[in-house]
């Protein structure tokens, strides 16, 4: 199963490193990503394989906002099945 991760806030160092570090605590593959900044706004796009999880969708679901919190953005992440139906006309 894959899942999209999108990050956006202020810029600041370590944004990545922290994201990519609770991903890799939880055996979560990052298989795309792409990011950018926009003025003082960092954003991140993230395609991600969950196949190796070791914890549940949800309880990833809560890291990823405990550390959005933690470092001052905004951290999302949706089923990719769920994504793709969102956008499709």
């Amino acid at each position: 199963m894959k899942a999209i991760v999108t990050v956006i806030g202020k810029d600041k160092v370590g944004i990545i490193a922290q994201v990519s570090t609770v991903l890799a605590e939880n055996m979560v593959n990052i298989l795309d990503i792409s990011q950018t900044i926009l003025q003082d706004y960092f954003t991140m796009i993230m395609l991600v394989d969950l196949s190796n999880m070791s914890i549940s969708f949800s309880e990833l679901h809560r890291r990823l906002e405990e550390k959005g919190e933690t470092i001052g953005v905004q951290i999302k992440i949706q089923r990719e099945e769920v994504f793709k139906a969102m956008h499709q006309i």
